[in-house]
């Protein structure tokens, strides 16, 4: 068999120079230097540890932990060792760790001090034998666990089909699904990527983006690590401290909301981005605001693309030439990547008409995680997977995301899905029905909005009730207003009109 480990082809781009910075720390006590050395030897101690644990084949292992380097190291160890990558939002609560734990049933989890405690408990319960601490200061038992490994290791030898990570991307249902990304969907994806983007010698990427989801983890780190380019490595985005570290790098990924934070910062101007090759944006709609205030305050057109926990990337628009790059639209699909647009019916659609936006090529995952009948109906008889995005296309390809038609909301480039969070307020004392909806927000993209209806005779407090919100789910879902009414609004068959209530409160973040 052909090796076909990811880690393997990440490990081979290194620059020949070792002991060049490969990572450096910009918001650390001390400033840290990580060769391209060190990532070797730490990710060999930690496959060795991981080795040493003598796990099933393809075992999950979890991840929960603050953004560091050692948590990069940790991902590329996994990889190595031949085992599955659950990275897990480290806003997430106790209620929502269980599902995870309980569906993807991993042999390890690794997880913050401050939270070892009731994970340690869910791991017993539901018979996860090891966890492990791992916190951004390079101190926890994992590290210590590690320490007396080898640093030498060969990695396990992996083909292109089998399972390199599963990431948790919520359903309608409310209830979460596990899409499962190969070794080949995600090293396919990076090397189109750095062909398309135009990565080249001597590039860095100012890292500025959480690594538990696709943009930050696989994109942004993969986008480096494939081209041998240093990172300035930002544990979470400051736009002062980040903007004063600009004319350093040469390429930036950001969501909408980071873009929207670099314009309201005075220090964020035309010299700053001097140095600048490339500004990413994806995972949520660029409002046409921020588009052209960026290009007008720095001269720089911001890149947008599109994709998703299922594919990684599909589209983006054009590297070069850059007068090229259309506002609200995210471009034309990405070499290898067919897309096409249909109906409910599933007729293709002529240039222009708006439809279902379906996809397939080697970045398309392998379905979701034992759930083989949602796995079969996501995708056509003739094996395009539907994305759930309504669109259309231009007459040269160019894609224009208009909707979604699974009723997502994104809030600051994550996933929010109503239907979970109006499952935990039904369930509150008093409450008859809810409705969730996203509504613009300049900041954020979108906005999530509650409307709630009482039961007959009952009072509630929305402040009570967000405060309640707060203590269960990951605070970017918790709703950034709450309306209590008399009743929502139905159609002649008694369904909600989602529509109508983003209207009545499209407005309420206009300021």
């Amino acid at each position: 068999m052909t090796q076909e480990n990811l880690f393997c082809a990440l490990r081979a781009a290194f620059p020949d120079d070792v002991d060049a910075v490969a990572i450096e720390t910009a918001d650390t006590p001390d400033t840290l230097y990580y060769t391209w050395r060190d990532l070797e030897r730490g990710t060999a101690m930690l496959a060795n540890l991981i080795d040493s644990l003598a796990l099933p084949p393809e075992s999950r292992i979890a991840v929960q932990t603050e953004k560091s380097v050692e948590a990069l190291m940790l991902y590329l160890a996994v990889l190595r060792a031949g085992h599955i990558y659950l990275p897990l939002n480290t806003a997430y609560q106790a209620g929502e760790v269980e599902y995870f734990i309980g569906n993807a049933e991993p042999a390890v989890v690794v997880c913050t001090e401050k939270n070892v405690r009731w994970v340690s408990d869910l791991a017993a319960r539901l018979g996860t034998p090891y966890v492990f601490t791992l916190e951004d200061d390079r101190s926890g038992s994992l590290l210590d666990a590690a320490a007396p490994h080898s640093d030498r290791h060969t990695p396990a030898l992996r083909a292109a089909d089998d399972l390199a990570a599963i990431l948790y991307t919520s359903g309608t249902t409310g209830r979460s699904k596990g899409a499962m990304l190969t070794h080949g969907n995600l090293l396919s994806n990076a090397q189109v990527l750095k062909d398309v983007w135009g990565w080249q010698p001597g590039d860095v990427l100012l890292h500025a983006l959480p690594i538990f989801h696709v943009h930050g983890l696989f994109v942004a780190s993969h986008g480096a690590l494939l081209n041998g380019s240093r990172m300035i490595w930002f544990s979470r985005f400051d736009p002062r401290a980040v903007a004063a570290r600009l004319p350093e790098a040469t390429v930036f990924m950001g969501v909408p909301t980071l873009y929207v934070r670099l314009l309201a910062e005075p220090g964020f101007t035309k010299d700053t981005c001097r140095s600048m090759r490339l500004f990413i944006s994806g995972s949520a709609p660029l409002l046409i605001e921020t588009f052209r205030e960026f290009r007008q305050r720095t001269g720089h057109t911001i890149l947008e693309r599109y994709g998703m926990s299922e594919t990684a990337m599909l589209t983006s628009n054009p590297y070069r030439p850059e007068d090229q790059r259309r506002g609200g639209t995210v471009g034309p699909a990405l070499p290898g990547v067919s897309l096409r647009v249909r109906d409910d019916r599933g007729q293709s659609l002529p240039t222009g008409d708006i439809g279902g936006i379906e996809v397939r090529g080697p970045n398309v995952f392998k379905g979701y995680w034992r759930m083989p009948e949602k796995t079969a109906a996501e995708f056509t008889a003739d094996g395009w997977f539907m994305t759930g995005d309504v669109g259309h296309l231009s007459a040269d390809g160019y894609v224009t995301i208009v909707g979604r038609s699974k009723d997502l909301i994104i809030s600051g480039g994550y996933n929010v899905y109503p239907a979970e969070i109006e499952s935990v307020i039904n369930d509150m004392p008093g409450v008859a029905e809810s409705a969730v909806v996203g509504v613009p927000h300049a900041d954020f993209g979108e906005a999530v909005v509650a409307i709630v209806v009482a039961k007959p005779g009952m009072a509630l407090d929305a402040a009570a009730m967000t405060a309640r919100l707060k203590a269960q789910i990951a605070n970017f879902k918790v709703p950034k207003r709450l309306f209590i009414v008399s009743e929502l609004p139905r159609n002649t068959m008694g369904k909600v009109q989602k529509n109508l209530l983003r209207d009545a409160h499209r407005a309420l973040f206009a300021a």
